[in-house]
């Protein structure tokens, strides 16, 4: 009954997204690897020997967050199936970050609209690793599409393609995988070598769901109404303009199908650093990409959803 809670949690993170007021895993996950990297940084004192404990970092918050996950899925299935069927449920419902997307996106949007820039870039720090406090509307407006693009991958596909394949303890392991990138994966002073091993591990785990992402975001596109065949053409002819080997499939096939222009030299903790851009400037972005690129999220969710379960249930 696995696929029943994968809708349950699917539907409950679309009707509720993230409730503020109530803990989140994620927050733990967090708080584990601040506890862990203390203990590496004690052990490894090199930079040298950090790129290993890198290794040992991962590899003990990623699967301490499998097994706990899997040792509450099971009691709780011994206790009684009812139970299991609602923890499990709520387990994938945290997962999920769809409705989270769209909201922080739309905060923006709804900023945007009343040309009030100094609070459009502080609502945008909150969901982008770059410096804002100098960026254009339009410059605010790229960061917004790229990262609901970007996170399309890492907050919505790849977690349901691993619940799919091994439930919500491949799928809560997927978010330690991702929560390490997103903590310790930089390259600066601090991170340089104990962030490597969780780049690169993250970047291994999104390998298959960005390019997955970029197809059906292209057929959400074809649906939508937008550039179904630019949406091919960009995702496949800049998908290496991007330091990372995944994020320019889901933003090539974002900036095709809206012909815009995405990419470009941003600023990262005070360093100026150059990007590709993605996708050709056919017009000008303009503040309802953002909403249009909810509406590829969405319905790629949607699809994705379908296309798992159709495989699941052919093989």
């Amino acid at each position: 009954m696995n696929i029943v809670s994968i809708y349950t949690g699917y539907v409950l993170d679309i009707i509720f997204g993230d409730p503020y007021s109530l803990p989140h895993p994620v927050i733990y996950i967090g708080k584990f690897i601040n506890y862990i990297e203390k203990i590496i940084r004690k052990i490894f004192k090199t930079e040298e020997k950090l790129k290993v404990g890198g290794f040992f970092l991962n590899f003990i918050v990623v699967f301490t967050t499998y097994f706990i996950t899997n040792l509450i899925i099971k009691l709780c299935f011994n206790i009684n199936y009812y139970l299991y069927l609602a923890v499990n449920s709520l387990i994938i419902y945290t997962i999920f970050a769809t409705k989270c997307l769209k909201d922080e996106a739309v905060k923006i949007y709804k900023v945007l609209k009343e040309d009030d820039i100094i609070k459009a870039r502080k609502q945008l720090s909150y969901i982008v690793g770059r410096d804002t406090q100098n960026l254009s509307k339009e410059e605010i407006i790229r960061a917004t599409v790229e990262t609901v693009a970007e996170n399309t991958v890492d907050g919505i596909i790849a977690p349901m393609m691993y619940i799919f394949i091994g439930g919500a303890p491949l799928g809560m392991m997927y978010k330690a995988v991702n929560t390490l990138d997103s903590m310790v994966g930089y390259k600066n002073d601090k991170y340089m070598n104990l962030g490597f091993a969780s780049a690169k591990i993250d970047d291994l785990f999104n390998f298959i769901p960005a390019r997955i992402t970029a197809c059906i975001m292209a057929i959400a596109s074809l649906i939508l109404g937008f550039d179904f065949k630019k949406s091919i053409k960009i995702f496949i002819r800049d998908r290496k303009n991007h330091k990372s080997p995944n994020c320019a499939y889901p933003e090539g096939a974002v900036a095709g199908a809206l012909n815009i222009q995405l990419g470009g030299t941003n600023i990262y903790f005070g360093k100026e650093v150059y990007k590709p851009t993605i996708g050709d400037k056919i017009r000008d972005i303009d503040s309802e990409d953002i909403l249009n690129t909810n509406r590829i999220m969405y319905l790629t969710s949607v699809l994705s959803l379908i296309i798992f379960t159709l495989i699941q249930n052919i093989i």
